[in-house]
């Protein structure tokens, strides 16, 4: 019966996420023009929050659990757990006001999606080259070196690609890494992300519909005292116990 209405309601979905991403592709344009970064950045915004709300169009609950012990006096690097595209959104909407930006594959960035390549393109994110080191490294460098003069956050996905199951795959050091070097004083901030896999249990057509899905803002790791590899360890595991404890 889920399964039936999920072909029901998932073109209305698509519908409304693609109207979405239409819609808001020249707003960016013009935002970044006329108004720079500042504009640009609340149209992404803005854009963000409608694409959570198209997860009622399929009945789906989005619940986010911020974490009022989080500063914005200082950069972030926000490290998740990945379960499907459908991660992205809640991110940068709920955590709009730490300017946070990703590290994407470079061929999102230059696959002309309206609205999500624009902004990898033009809105601060690292869009690297997992075929080149050296390129994949300079971009994170460029995204640290914004850290630390801009104020900016950070999001990462350490596993490297979606899980399909809900179990999470072991951590990659190498980006949070790079992003420590430039930034010793950086918090480390896990978020834990539950149940967004199932959405695409059935494949991308027909989405799960009636599908209940949290983001969790953890508390902050200091990093002072701590090596680099004992970081990702403990927010792996803070991670694990609540994604799959």
């Amino acid at each position: 019966m889920r399964k039936l209405l999920g072909f029901i309601l998932t073109p209305i979905f698509y519908i409304c996420f693609s109207i979405s991403l239409l819609l808001f592709h020249p707003i960016q344009w013009i935002c970044l023009k006329l108004g720079g970064y500042t504009a640009h950045k609340k149209s992404v915004d803005i854009l963000n929050g409608l694409l959570v709300a198209c997860n009622y169009t399929l009945f789906n609950r989005t619940r986010f659990i911020d974490n009022s012990n989080i500063p914005t006096g200082r950069p972030i690097i926000f490290v998740a757990n990945h379960q499907s595209t459908y991660d992205i959104p809640p991110l940068i909407y709920f955590l709009r006001r730490f300017h946070g930006k990703f590290i994407s594959k470079i061929e999102l960035a230059k696959a002309g999606i309206p609205s999500i390549s624009f902004n990898l393109l033009h809105g601060g994110a690292a869009n690297i080259d997992r075929k080149d080191a050296k390129q994949s490294i300079s971009e994170i460098l460029r995204l640290a070196n914004n850290m630390k003069n801009q104020n900016w956050s950070a999001f990462i996905f350490p596993e490297g690609t979606r899980t399909k199951t809900g179990k999470m795959k072991p951590f990659s050091v190498g980006g949070i890494a790079t992003l420590l070097k430039k930034n010793p004083e950086a918090l480390v901030v896990p978020i834990a992300i539950k149940g967004s896999y199932r959405m695409v249990e059935y494949g991308l057509f027909p989405l799960r519909p009636f599908t209940s899905m949290s983001w969790e803002v953890l508390d902050p790791i200091e990093t002072k005292g701590l090596d680099i590899e004992a970081i990702v360890k403990k927010t792996e595991e803070i991670l694990k116990d609540k994604v799959e404890g």
